[in-house]
């Protein structure tokens, strides 16, 4: 027998855990599994067969367009980063909330006007009820906040991540439906807030291995835009539309902005000085052209000085030509980018201190961001910072007979009830099904199996190699 010296060891551990003299045990940490080539085989032997058959016209296997499967390697990627919304926002002493898939139509028509509809997948219920897939989260966030009502304390620091959906053009990462993480917060008046939700999006860059050399944060205020129109005698009701077209400065020719300024009732000489300002990067323009008693200059001022405190200041950098699309938003916005251009905007938010009086509710200073699953996946890829993702296992375990399955599934339970992953083979006859992979990274410690043949125990050692290992 090989390795009799171990025999101790082994012993002395089995029965620490509890197991009989008939179970035989090389330990293993972090496997992966794969069905063996032979199976696949015959598999395709057999729906080659039965293609000679009546058959029916099989159904498209794929997903409808814009949307994804999850298979596991993906889905193992998507709970990774998951996990990593969910460490950033507890460390920033967020609590989770979440709300319904399906939304009414009003909460999402009333806040950005009828155009949003073009884009909803919406749909009346059996009951008559205009309802639509959340395209967003935010609006589901201010009808929980009123629902809750002023009994709560203030502020609210709530995060959700919810899948969202949205019937638009497809580009690199941007789908018709995506996961969303928002951080959002209530009650807060001042830029501290923005502040605090900048250093969280920073935070979860780091924890990905991102720098500030690969993403940068455009930082702006909708007051400034604000103050260009107020020079022009534009007319506030004019103040959503105007914001909704120049969000397109990086999407669309300045020809077709310019004209759809154009169609909006903007004066030509506005147009002009609308494009003009913001084009701006630093504050001394912005001083220049507003005035430095304007809030929107105390506020990025006061903004980027807590960013110094926070240490995210390499980070930041004042863009005039962010405002952000969406209607609700009334102070700071900002935007995550790749600084390679390759990608579209990363994640962005900003102040929104109006949008529960737009449902009823009084106005409540709050501020948050969305963060999309679909473009951080992109850029790790680009930057070759997404590692693989293996299906994982502590423990495999395999019975060589008929009689001894049940004593093997008495081993897998009291293996998972230690918090141990088990995978135990269920296939029947003697014939192993299943290879270990160990492939450099893995670390071999144990695999378990039953053999009546083997009265006693026998150890074994094995060298981590890059071979396949079949037992």
């Amino acid at each position: 027998m090989r390795g009799r010296g171990l025999w101790g060891v082994f012993r002395q551990r089995l029965r620490r855990l509890g197991f009989g003299a008939n179970e035989y045990l090389i330990s293993q940490q972090h496997l992966q599994i794969r069905a063996m080539s032979g199976d696949l085989a015959v598999v395709a032997k057999d729906k080659e067969a039965s293609s000679k058959g009546t058959m029916q016209t099989q159904i498209t296997t794929d997903p409808p367009r814009g949307t994804r499967d999850f298979p596991p390697e993906d889905m193992r990627m998507r709970t990774w980063l998951f996990d990593k919304f969910r460490e950033v926002s507890r460390l920033f002493a967020f609590e989770e909330v979440d709300f319904p898939m399906v939304e009414s139509e009003d909460l999402y028509t009333r806040k950005a006007g009828e155009e949003i509809v073009g884009q909803l997948y919406n749909f009346e219920d059996k009951g008559g009820r205009k309802v639509a897939l959340r395209p967003e989260l935010t609006p589901s966030l201010a009808r929980l906040v009123l629902q809750k009502g002023r009994a709560q304390s203030f502020p609210l620091k709530w995060f959700a991540i919810g899948q969202c959906w949205r019937y638009e053009r497809m580009t690199r990462g941007r789908r018709r439906e995506h996961y969303q993480w928002n951080m959002d917060i209530i009650g807060v008046p001042g830029v501290e807030a923005e502040a605090e939700l900048l250093s969280a999006i920073v935070t979860f860059f780091t924890k990905l291995n991102i720098t500030s050399d690969d993403v940068g944060i455009k930082v702006s205020n909708r007051k400034v835009l604000q103050a260009v129109l107020e020079k022009y005698d534009i007319q506030p009701d004019s103040f959503a539309a105007v914001c909704v077209i120049v969000d397109k400065l990086d999407k669309l020719p300045r020809e077709e902005i310019e004209s759809e300024l154009d169609k909006a009732g903007v004066p030509s000489v506005a147009i002009e000085g609308i494009l003009q300002a913001l084009t701006l990067q630093s504050f001394d323009d912005l001083e220049a052209l507003i005035g430095a008693e304007s809030g929107a200059v105390a506020e990025l001022k006061q903004l980027f000085a807590l960013a110094e405190g926070y240490g995210i200041q390499d980070w930041l950098r004042f863009d005039a030509s962010v405002v952000r699309g969406l209607a609700y938003y009334t102070g700071t916005v900002f935007e995550a980018f790749d600084k390679e251009k390759k990608l579209r905007a990363i994640c962005g938010g900003g102040r929104y201190d109006r949008l529960l009086s737009t449902y009823g509710g009084q106005d409540t200073p709050a501020c948050g961001f969305g963060f999309g699953d679909a473009v951080i996946v992109e850029l790790l890829k680009e930057k070759k910072l997404l590692r693989a993702f293996p299906h994982e296992v502590d423990d495999v375990v395999m019975a060589l007979d008929d009689s001894l399955k049940i004593p093997a599934a008495g081993i897998a339970s009291r293996l998972r009830s230690t918090g141990r992953v088990v995978e135990l083979v269920i296939e029947k006859g003697k014939k192993m099904k299943w290879d270990v992979l160990c492939d450099g990274f893995v670390e071999l410690w144990s695999v378990v199996w039953l053999d009546p043949s083997f009265p006693v125990f026998y150890s074994a050692a094995f060298s981590i190699t890059s071979q396949t290992i079949v037992i």
